[in-house]
């Protein structure tokens, strides 16, 4: 045991961590056990020794933006959980439509009492636009509208939202732009609550897998889907796009992305927050879209991300009192456990935030870029 607290000190040299340290970003070990647990499963026996209470840190984000900026986490990279994990991805297709509706059962339908005390007014789980923004409110909308805008969004138009949650954009949209919205979304609460939020707008949310779309819209967006798509199956979700989208029509895909192409996600996201899910490269999206669309614009704001998560946890915290009778003491260290080592990895740039705006066939004149 000994030993492997010495091998873990020695991997931290140079990150400025210190294990039992006095800065708020050292790691305060409880239980010896955490060093074998963690050279033995890297980030997954990190997130679960955490979520067992063998470990604290005041401030988690500043821990991982440290060990993540000195890419600490590639040399943990090659354990058993993530060899065994990038086999089993090889043999199978993890996003295959059998599984479509399990990230919406495991994660968007856990609670949309924990959503509502975490998120903006409109319930918008994907990245505030900061720019000038002074809230989170006002982060969101700038977001919704600034994806409007760069659509070139008209009023009486078509627009489809693939992912579109508990109705945030397509509410957005129809309210702001008088479009005609439909969204689709694997979560059953997300579906029965945009109802009821926007059953007085030109909007309508289905319970449906993309692979199902059949029919034509004027614009086509998805905000924060791509990443449960998963490798095998970028091409197919390119072509239902390029399907269902008219030859005049712009695309706007809106997600996290990661800067080298992989086949595998977190294995401790993947256990407990996105099952089967994976962050897109600019190459695998450049390969999934060749042939089908010109690409217009590629628009990084990732250091946004790291602001809006910071605000979630804020929310997350301050409300937890509110709604913690729902739920335990281990979701709570694991929720906030998500949320601040996403704030970290955005900081350090090790994830990052695209806008990616596609033309069927170049849009006439050239596409100018909106910020």
């Amino acid at each position: 045991m000994k030993k492997e607290k010495q091998i873990i000190e020695s991997l931290l040299e140079g990150t400025g961590i210190t294990i039992n340290g006095n800065n708020a970003y050292d790691p305060q070990v409880h239980n010896e056990d955490f060093y074998g647990r963690v050279l033995r499963h890297g980030s997954l026996g990190l997130g679960e020794s955490y979520m067992d209470g063998w470990w604290d840190c005041a401030r988690l984000d500043q821990f991982f933006h440290k060990i993540l900026a000195v890419d600490l986490d590639n040399r943990f990279k090659y354990n058993w959980d993530v060899i065994s994990r990038f086999v089993w991805n090889s043999l199978l297709n993890a996003g295959r439509k059998s599984k479509a509706f399990e990230i919406g059962e495991r994660h968007y339908d856990i609670g949309n009492d924990l959503y509502r005390a975490m998120l903006d007014r409109r319930l918008t789980y994907t990245c505030g636009y900061w720019e000038n923004a002074e809230s989170l409110d006002e982060a969101q909308e700038a977001k919704l509208d600034l994806v409007c805008r760069k659509i070139g969004l008209k009023r009486g138009q078509r627009i489809l939202d693939i992912g579109s949650g508990w109705g945030s954009f397509i509410g957005y949209a129809a309210e702001r732009y008088g479009v005609h919205a439909v969204g689709i979304t694997v979560s059953k609460e997300q579906k029965a609550l945009a109802d009821e939020l926007y059953k007085n707008l030109s909007v309508q949310t289905r319970l449906q897998d993309y692979r199902d779309i059949n029919e034509k819209f004027d614009h086509v967006v998805s905000l924060g889907m791509f990443e449960h798509v998963g490798y095998k199956n970028y091409r197919t979700f390119m072509k239902v796009v390029h399907n269902a989208l008219k030859d005049d029509g712009i695309f706007l895909l809106h997600t996290i992305g990661c800067n080298k192409s992989d086949q595998v996600g977190d294995p401790w996201i993947d256990k407990y927050i996105f099952p089967n899910s994976m962050l897109p490269s600019i190459v695998q999206i450049a390969k999934a879209s060749e042939g089908l669309f010109v690409m217009e614009d590629w628009h990084n704001f990732s250091a946004d991300y790291d602001k809006t998560l910071m605000e979630w946890h804020k929310n997350f915290e301050n409300n937890w009192n509110r709604i913690k009778s729902n739920y335990d003491e281990r979701f709570y260290r694991m929720w906030r456990y998500y949320l601040l080592v996403g704030a970290g990895s955005f900081r350090a740039r090790k994830n990052q935030l695209w806008q990616i705006v596609l033309s069927k066939r170049g849009i006439p004149g050239g596409y100018k870029s909106i910020r």
